[in-house]
């Protein structure tokens, strides 16, 4: 049986194509894959488990059946979905990882992550990021109402898109630095991750990165088992 990574598909009620290209796969190739890795930013924004919207009620329904045929689920906090909690594991039957967890991948140590701890160069994000990932920043922002949340979450991601129209892609890509330290801090040759949206398989002096693409005109999957690694994409159709 295989193992699945995907990660970035920013599931909105505005992108209907992906959510249903989602669905797919779910019911498609993730129900004969033993392992489901999931490795940030699977929704656009995530502003609390207390979220009532039907939209994500459907999503907890779709990850629960898929959970219940035999595949693992495991999830990983993105930038946009850092407050998925316990409610959604509970609720889904996944299982919540650590911003930087090491697997055992068919006898060989592989690094999980986002990604967006890898670009150090973007001093502004990094500075927005230690902020709102703080435990106490986090708790505060979950004892708001539920309307204000969905507010602040709009406003973030509206402030994000026109920071990033203005910084060069560089600035916006991992640290070449900060990606060998991370091999050498966790002893792999070997990591995962998502964020950037520049799907491709790197090499560097400390081993491979494997970069996992976004959701958009095309869906992307890492497939894994015994014999190798294979990242690979498919259309998704727009909607008629």
């Amino acid at each position: 049986m295989t193992t699945l990574f995907i990660s970035d598909l920013h599931l909105a009620p505005e992108r209907p194509e992906i959510t249903q290209a989602f669905y797919d796969f779910l019911n498609g190739e993730a129900r004969e894959a033993k392992e489901l890795y999931i490795l940030g930013d699977l929704f656009e924004a995530w502003v609390g488990d207390d979220d009532p919207s039907e939209f994500l009620a459907d999503i907890k329904r779709q990850l629960r059946s898929l959970s219940d045929s035999g595949t693992h689920i495991y999830f990983l906090h993105g930038n946009r979905d850092f407050m998925v909690g316990k409610r959604f594991a509970k609720a889904t039957g996944c299982t919540l990882l650590p911003e930087h967890h090491v697997i055992d991948l068919y006898g060989e140590r592989v690094l999980l992550l986002h990604g967006d701890t890898l670009c150090t160069d973007d001093l502004a994000y990094q500075k927005f990021r230690r902020k709102v990932r703080n435990p106490l920043g986090t708790w505060l922002l979950g004892r708001l109402p539920l309307k204000k949340r969905l507010q602040i979450a709009a406003d973030w991601r509206n402030k994000s898109m026109n920071a990033n129209s203005n910084k060069s892609s560089n600035i916006m890509d991992v640290n070449g630095d900060e990606v060998e330290r991370f091999f050498n801090q966790f002893g792999v040759k070997t990591m995962i991750h998502g964020h950037t949206h520049r799907p491709a398989r790197h090499h560097h002096d400390g081993g491979e990165r494997i970069v996992l693409g976004d959701w958009h005109h095309h869906g992307w999957v890492l497939t894994a088992d015994e014999n190798c690694l294979e990242l690979s994409s498919f259309a998704i159709s727009p909607e008629n």
